[in-house]
């Protein structure tokens, strides 16, 4: 019998810890398939942060490093200046990129940094119980704002492909959602992609994934999607918003 699909190799064989209907498993999914298909498993260095995206190691079969919350660009650079050849690349959260992180993702952006980011977008804090996050949309209800984001209070949402779209040295920035098989099928080729690009040392990519958390949203796994596709996707819209070399392919 042909076998149609497969576990990826850059993919451990163990079953994963995440809630029903997280998007963790399906990025890492896409993360290994690039991997693979590029043929980089046993040069690939990943970074995983704080937060949920933590247990990355636990599931990706190359070598991990684990960084403190919000510096794995830090700690990406210092991989990759060390040992160039490697491919390294970046596993983290929106509470972990955008709030401490939110320094050590522009400067490395800004450098031009030969990493890839994967920054899983899901408007929340995951692992510490459901806070409002950096990415928490207007009138989001969290375990901090129980009456919704008042932006009057704290402030609107961050943005970060579109802020890191201002500097210069990024190569490639794009937003891509896993709510559907087509927007699945874009994220996995982007995904690819900014891997690519580290492998032809064209500099910095970040890949933005729009994701779910059902459990600190508090719906069952397909109302969150629905809820992301008319609530995160018109607020965050998809698209790139950085190429440098797109004229090029």
């Amino acid at each position: 019998m042909e076998k149609i699909i497969e576990r990826p190799h850059a993919l451990i064989d163990v079953p994963t810890h995440y809630c029903p209907g997280c998007g963790h498993g399906i990025i890492h999914r896409l993360v290994a398939e690039a991997i693979d298909s590029l043929g980089i498993e046993g040069k690939t260095v990943g970074v995983a942060s704080v937060g949920c995206s933590v247990f990355a190691y636990n599931y990706f079969n190359v070598d991990m490093v684990q960084a403190a919350h919000g510096r794995a660009p830090a700690v990406a650079t210092g991989v990759k200046r060390a040992n160039p050849d490697n491919i390294v690349f970046t596993y983290q959260g929106d509470g972990d990129l955008a709030a401490i992180g939110t320094a050590e993702t522009v400067h490395s952006a800004a450098r031009g940094e030969n990493i890839t980011v994967i920054f899983v977008n899901n408007a929340i804090y995951g692992m510490t119980g459901g806070q409002m996050a950096p990415t928490s949309l207007p009138g989001q209800v969290t375990q901090t704002s129980p009456y919704g984001r008042d932006v009057n209070t704290v402030g609107y949402p961050v943005k970060v492909c579109e802020m890191l779209a201002q500097l210069d040295g990024p190569a490639y920035l794009e937003r891509v959602a896993i709510n559907n098989v087509k927007n699945i099928n874009a994220a996995k080729r982007a995904i690819k992609k900014a891997f690519t690009y580290q492998t032809e040392k064209k500099g910095f990519s970040l890949i933005e994934v729009v994701s779910t958390c059902p459990t600190n949203w508090g719906m069952t796994p397909e109302k969150a999607m629905k809820w992301a596709e008319e609530n995160m996707l018109p607020y965050y819209p998809l698209g790139v918003y950085k190429d440098k070399y797109a004229e090029e392919k």
